[in-house]
């Protein structure tokens, strides 16, 4: 056979097996749609969330189920990214001023989490199961992570990222995921394996996660933000898209080359942009990247659970997933309330975390590779993370109801189900819902006063006023303050992380009162957008009118073109608001404003305004003129 015959035979046989390769992909994705579809909504319609849905459906189609589906690992390394969309998102939240302030958090609280939780876990599986210390301490660390992919798009679905007890419970793990480093520099130095000269040492690999770390700041800040300043010239919608999904998978390769968590780089990219006027733009296009690819990766982990080494041991398996999850609990509730919680506060925070965590497939196999663990224990400690996870979505409903308890709080501060029944709930009773309790009270309207700070309640019953506590953001304590009864609820807390995924629930739980919202800037108020509150106010922008016009009248100003320049301006923003909500854009309707000059846009709205004004005056002089042609 001739080299042309070879090579063209070869070439045909490459072609049939990518032809084959893009079927079998097809009919295994058409598979783990259909079967993912059908259980997130047996599950949703019990109300025990998508996740166990989705885990349950791996686990059925998978290679250790009924094997409609094969390549478990290889999916759950790809899907691995749908937890950096995630972090990525979550740092669109948290503006590097905000992660300042919660260093103590992560470093204090998190770090004691890890530390202490791991060496009990270690010391149980060696007195316990008989595993060497080395082994025992390879299992037990990885055993204290818990599953970022499952709680924090809970807590960011309800709107409690931003809350005290939401931030405690990502200051955890967010170390979490910092500690991947240090625990894999532990496997390496145990390890019994040959050295791979391949593998950097951990000195080097802390090293390299610093400058992994100013690399990405440095280019947030110098040629992500400028990029998105020049796309938002162009309004080009799809732009947006590239850049969001080119900044997470470039900070997620470079820390996944440094053999770093490629999480923590999407993490650490999202902060960067968290003060960027695009922010709402990206997050609004990544979101549906994340959704499907977080949904693949519990898909993923269900396929790779070893049913066959659950069915040979069950009672071993479930009896490990079970004391993992009450250790875990147990401790990290000691942990939180030695750090000053509440008892209640402090066990819905062990139960929200105790589970295991996904990156403990990563460094069970590391384990298992560095000759520590036996590939047997590896796949049964997996089996027990998976088991665990299932247990969360259970666990989440005894946290939230333990998350703001009003019988962990003092006993001074009353819950609203003891107010009397009024037209108006005012939640926040700050300078901001003072005033405007006190209008409501001018007509006589009776209100119901909420606020979750116990030191203004106390300040305000100094001045006979009674004051409710509770997070005014939760439906359940809202339905006990009356809200079913009340004409408005008026939401004057100064937060300007609430957004339209924090009020939706509200609205659709109280269809009959009028939502009204105080909101911190634009970008806040664009952040509304589809929640279906009925107003919202800028805490600032009536007030700064009224300075504006003060200044005016120093300035001399004729009154009647101070007026119309407040006509105008109020016009202008109605209308730059509406093209921004319209487009998504915050730099959209540049024109709807005052500025050196003029402005094109203002001056023609101030022109029709003083034609309209002389208009006015010609037709009342002609309407007098009559009248004094009599006179004489």
């Amino acid at each position: 056979m001739t080299l042309l015959a070879l090579t063209a035979a070869a070439s045909e046989a490459a072609g049939k097996a990518a032809e084959t390769a893009t079927d079998t992909a097809l009919v295994e994705g058409a598979i783990l749609l259909g079967v993912a579809t059908l259980f997130v909504l047996i599950f949703r319609r019990l109300g025990l969330g998508a996740v166990l849905g989705y885990l349950i459906a791996g686990a059925v189609v998978g290679p250790h189920g009924l094997g409609l589906v094969g390549g478990g690992e290889s999916k759950l390394a790809f899907a691995e990214l749908g937890i950096a969309f995630l972090l990525f998102l979550v740092g669109l939240e948290l503006s590097p001023g905000r992660l300042w302030q919660m260093r103590r958090a992560i470093f204090g609280l998190g770090m004691v989490q890890v530390v202490v939780t791991g060496l009990v876990l270690t010391a149980l599986i060696h007195l316990i199961l008989g595993f060497s210390p080395a082994a025992s301490l390879a299992l037990g660390l990885p055993l204290a992570l818990s599953s970022t992919a499952q709680v924090l798009p809970g807590l960011k679905s309800s709107g409690r990222i931003n809350s005290p007890f939401g931030e405690k419970a990502f200051s955890i793990l967010l170390f979490q995921d910092l500690a991947i480093v240090p625990m894999i520099t532990i496997v390496a130095v145990l390890s019994r394996a040959p050295a791979d000269p391949s593998a950097p040492p951990g000195w080097q690999m802390a090293f390299f996660t610093l400058w992994a770390i100013v690399v990405l700041v440095l280019a947030g800040r110098f040629v992500v933000n400028p990029l998105l300043r020049i796309i938002g010239r162009y309004g080009e919608r799809e732009l947006f898209v590239v850049v969001g999904l080119l900044t997470i998978l470039a900070s997620a390769a470079l820390m996944h080359s440094l053999h770093l968590s490629t999480a923590l780089g999407a993490f650490i990219a999202g902060v960067m942009l968290a003060d960027s006027p695009y922010r709402h733009e990206i997050e609004s296009d990544v979101e549906p990247f994340r959704l499907i690819l977080l949904g693949l990766f519990f898909l993923a982990v269900g396929m790779v659970l070893d049913v066959g080494a659950v069915m040979e041991r069950p009672l071993l398996v479930l009896g490990l997933a079970l004391g993992l999850v009450a250790v875990k609990a147990a401790v990290l509730t000691l942990i939180v309330k030695a750090f000053g919680k509440s008892w209640s506060a402090a066990l819905g925070l062990g139960l929200l975390l105790s589970q295991g965590g996904e990156f403990g497939f990563l460094l069970f196999a590391q384990a298992a590779d560095a000759l520590l663990i036996e590939p047997e224990a590896a796949s049964l400690f997996s089996a027990v993370v998976t088991l665990s996870m299932v247990t969360t979505p259970f666990l989440m409903l005894f946290a939230r109801n333990l998350e703001f308890s009003p019988a962990a709080e003092p006993a001074d501060l009353d819950d609203p189900e003891d107010a009397p029944r009024g037209s108006a709930i005012v939640v926040g009773y700050g300078r901001f819902g003072q005033t405007v309790a006190q209008m409501l009270h001018g007509v006589a309207c009776s209100v119901t006063l909420i606020d979750k700070k116990p030191s203004q309640i106390e300040l305000s019953s100094r001045f006979d006023t009674k004051v409710y506590f509770g997070d005014g953001l939760r439906v359940d304590l809202l339905r006990r303050a009356g809200a079913e009864e009340a004409r408005l609820i008026i939401f004057c807390i100064d937060d300007a992380s609430v957004d339209a995924a924090a009020l939706k629930p509200v609205v659709d739980a109280f269809p009959d009162a009028k939502v009204l919202m105080r909101v911190f800037d634009r970008r806040q108020l664009l952040a509304l957008d589809g929640a279906g509150v009925d107003g919202a106010v800028r805490e600032v922008f009536e007030s700064s009118i009224a300075l504006g016009l003060m200044a005016l009248r120093h300035l001399d100003v004729d009154p009647r073109e101070m007026e119309d320049v407040e006509t105008t301006l109020r016009h202008l923003d109605d209308a730059r608001l509406q093209a921004q909500l319209d487009e998504g854009d915050l730099s959209a309707g540049m024109d709807h404003r005052f500025k050196p000059g003029g402005g094109r846009e203002a001056e023609s709205v101030l022109e029709k305004l003083r034609q309209r004004r002389l208009a006015a005056k010609l037709a009342k002089d002609d309407n007098e003129a009559p009248g004094l042609a009599a006179d004489r």
